[in-house]
């Protein structure tokens, strides 16, 4: 039986429809296609589909012989486009003609009533999954989104939402998509039940839980709010809990979230077993150990006789690990084996080592350093390319980046190298921080009312690592104008230069009686030498001219000083003197980060002496920063600095030289530079020849600020004291206060705000509790 005709009338043309032979071969019908040479292929149907792309997609070309085989295949090829709902293949003569019906396009997907989400997240979640502008309008798509959308605020706990799609035929055979939502009301956490726990309680259990019933914070934190993903973080929470405190054998039995009918209330059930308490028994090695089995076993956290911890078995298998990357073992692998004896409930460990192959870093790649030069980043490089890995030289590389102080963020990474079995590339990626910063700090206080200083400090100037800054202080203690520059690779060896350039003025505040000016001009230049990889020695010299004048009303302090000079006794004038100070200092940097440092020290020691000038003198600084993480992101920072000054021969200590204290930078919760000793007559703060201070920081992250560092809250408590020349460090004169902060290195610069409560002030005393710095900070 034939199905097609090859007839041709005048009047018309017979067209055959070959769809129904596709159909009828593919139901098994005996029906058959007289096979046909194609002379012509013409589309028809497409509205927005170009007819190359339709012929892009047939298998079957102009000449080529036209059968049963090629009709299934070709429509099924333009079926599996997803461009049409409706495909045809006719037969004109000697012209195959494909008839299409296009499917619509979506023109515009709109939401109404999102609350929860920003907009532009929703959409581009929906056009992951093919629901978008210029997409094609599939009902199963917008099936599949409205199911998304209904997924992703269940996740943030609105298990009330409804969502309605409504889809909108518009012209040019196109749709637009809405979909309308009724959030509801978020559901809250109502109770937590932990079921088996006999040896801690449920209050212990649950302060290890990110999710919990409500509290002060929750409006922000949304921790009443359920999340499959913060229950899953919770239980392993709970079972680092229980296997740091020895019970091995711990175990999650199951999990039930229940909600109320009105979708309101969640309810939370986890069943535990807790299972017995373990002691390690034993310590043992297997594998590789390359002859150092006893200096790998120092590294073991475990001790004999002391109660299992899984973080402590952790940390071992990583000191191992990094021990044997030290030699070049980057693909160590140690897995500790437990040998638990139940009777005795005891556990020994053997450590498995198997050190892979010897490594060697084939490429050192350098990211995200838009400003700053390679050049820059690579010179703090310890680690080596086409030599042995070195995880030690590797993290002592990635420490000397970040502590340059001009990046936000510095992390590092060792993949395999591709096509290998024995080398790695070291992938150095950074973040840029502005470097070129408009600093300010000041301070408000009922008596003093505001104080300003500004400073413009390029810390790395062109992308080259040389620090260039002008200082323009403006407090009403001070007037200052500076020029500095610092090239910290001086030479090639990494020898630093320093300059500087300065005029200052020092007068009393508006409000006292008392008035003098101090004024004085130098530079001094400077270089540093690096010892070690975090030590750094220092030396300079510099020229000052240094000028007091001063009148009946002012400090007697100042008025002795300039009679000394002048050989006078009426304490008014102006004296002038001139010094060459020398100067020699030790730096030791042991921070991971210059700007939020979390482990490490910082020491720093200076003497400065002038043997020529007409008033010789020495001045020693001291200062120690030490920080330690103490609680996964908390880190305790303390600092302390003790400052010393003495008049040489016959000479007493210049009184511009004099160390101040309070302030935020020292005692914070105290008028800037009020602390110590002050005019008998009026008041004026005289600073003294020695200075004690001691602060303490405890420094938690930021509630929402998730891995951001830059961002972080504190609370404090400062000590400090000044002291006059060969007056004793007496600890009973110490003023403290305490008090909470927030610390955030800002686009513009770093930025500490405070507000203090002093705990010891004295009649006398200016306090000013709130204050704030922009620029350096501790």
């Amino acid at each position: 039986m034939k199905l097609y005709s090859d007839r041709i009338t005048s009047t018309s043309l017979r067209r055959s429809l070959i769809g129904a032979a596709v159909l009828a071969l593919c139901s098994g019908s005996a029906m058959a296609i007289d096979p046909f040479v194609i002379k012509d292929i013409r589309v028809e149907g497409i509205q927005r589909t170009e007819a190359g792309t339709v012929f892009s997609y047939l298998p079957v070309r102009v000449g080529e012989t036209f059968n049963d085989d090629k009709s299934i295949a070709a429509i099924k090829a333009l079926y599996a486009t997803g461009f049409f709902k409706d495909v045809k293949l006719e037969k004109d003569g000697q012209v195959l003609v494909v008839l299409v019906e296009e499917r619509p396009a979506i023109a515009k997907v709109e939401f109404t009533g999102t609350k929860e989400f920003e907009k532009d997240t929703l959409v581009k979640a929906l056009k992951d999954i093919g629901v978008g502008e210029a997409k094609i309008f599939d009902k199963a798509s917008v099936d599949r989104a409205e199911q998304e959308l209904k997924r992703q605020y269940l996740s943030h706990g609105l298990y009330g939402v409804k969502v309605v799609t409504t889809v909108t035929p518009i012209e040019r055979n196109r749709v637009n998509i809405t979909f309308a939502v009724d959030e509801g009301e978020v559901a809250k956490i109502k109770q937590i039940n932990i079921v088996g726990n006999k040896v801690f309680s449920d209050k212990e259990l649950r302060e290890n839980l990110a999710l919990n019933t409500g509290g002060w914070f929750s409006w922000y934190t949304k921790a009443n709010q359920y999340s499959k993903t913060k229950l899953t973080g919770d239980i392993e929470s709970l079972k680092s809990f229980y296997l740091n405190r020895g019970y091995i054998e711990m175990n999650i039995d199951s999990t039930q979230v229940s909600i109320t009918p009105d979708k309101k209330d969640i309810y939370i059930t986890i069943n535990i077993t807790e299972g017995e308490k373990y002691k390690v028994s034993d310590i043992k090695f297997e594998g590789e150990t390359f002859g150092r089995e006893e200096e790998l076993r120092q590294l073991v956290l475990l001790k004999r006789g002391a109660t299992y911890s899984g973080e402590l078995l952790t940390a071992t298998n990583k000191l191992i690990s990094d021990r044997l990357g030290t030699f070049g073992y980057a693909f160590a692998n140690v897995n500790a084996n437990p040998d638990i004896d139940r009777d005795k409930r005891e556990v020994a460990f053997t450590f498995f080592i198997d050190p892979g192959k010897r490594a060697y870093v084939r490429h050192m790649n350098i990211a995200g350093n838009t400003t700053t030069r390679d050049e820059v980043i690579r010179r703090e490089f310890r680690q080596f390319e086409s030599s042995w890995y070195d995880a030690n030289k590797i993290k002592l590389s990635r420490d000397r980046v970040d502590r340059l102080g001009y990046f936000k963020d510095v992390t590092i990474d060792t993949p395999e190298a591709q096509g290998t079995s024995d080398q790695v590339d070291v992938n150095l990626t950074v973040t840029e921080k502005p470097t070129g910063n408009f600093q300010i700090g000041g301070a408000f206080s009922q008596s003093e009312k505001f104080s300003f200083q500004a400073a413009i400090q390029q810390a790395n100037f062109a992308g080259s690592g040389t620090t260039v800054g002008l200082e323009l202080n403006t407090s009403k203690y001070t007037r200052t104008i500076s020029f500095s520059q610092t090239d910290p690779y001086y030479t090639d060896d990494g020898v630093s230069r320093g300059y500087e350039l300065y005029l200052r003025t020092q007068q009393p505040p508006a409000l006292n009686i008392g008035s003098y000016t101090i004024k004085q001009q130098g530079g001094r230049i400077s270089y540093g030498v690096p010892f070690s990889e975090v030590d750094t020695v220092f030396f300079g010299i510099g020229l000052e001219r240094s000028k007091i004048t001063t009148d009946q009303t002012s400090p007697v302090r100042f008025q002795d000083y300039v009679n000394t000079i002048n050989g006078t006794t009426t304490g008014v004038g102006t004296a002038s003197t001139n010094a060459v100070p020398l100067t020699v200092a030790w730096a030791r940097d042991s921070r991971d980060s210059a700007l939020t440092p979390t482990v490490g020290r910082y020491q720093r020691a200076n003497l400065e002496i002038d043997l020529v000038g007409a008033q010789k003198y020495y001045r020693a600084v001291y200062e120690h920063q030490w920080y330690k993480p103490i609680y996964q992101k908390v880190t305790l920072a303390l600092k302390g600095e003790i400052d010393y000054g003495h008049g040489l021969g016959n000479s007493s200590y210049p009184v511009f030289k004099n160390f101040y204290g309070g302030g935020i930078g020292s005692v914070r919760g105290y008028l800037s530079s009020s602390l110590g000793a002050v005019d008998y007559r009026y008041g004026d703060a005289l600073g003294g020849a020695s200075r004690l201070i001691g602060n303490a920081e405890l420094q938690l992250p930021f509630p929402g600020s998730g891995q951001d560092r830059s961002l972080r809250w504190f609370g404090f408590l400062d000590g400090g004291q000044v002291y006059q020349e060969g007056e004793k460090m007496r600890a009973s004169q110490l003023r403290y206060s305490t008090g909470l902060g927030i610390s955030w290195i800002s686009p513009v610069g770093p930025l500490k705000l405070s507000y203090a409560k002093p705990l010891n002030a004295k009649q006398g005393d200016r306090l000013e509790r709130f204050q704030f710095q922009m620029g350096s900070g501790f």
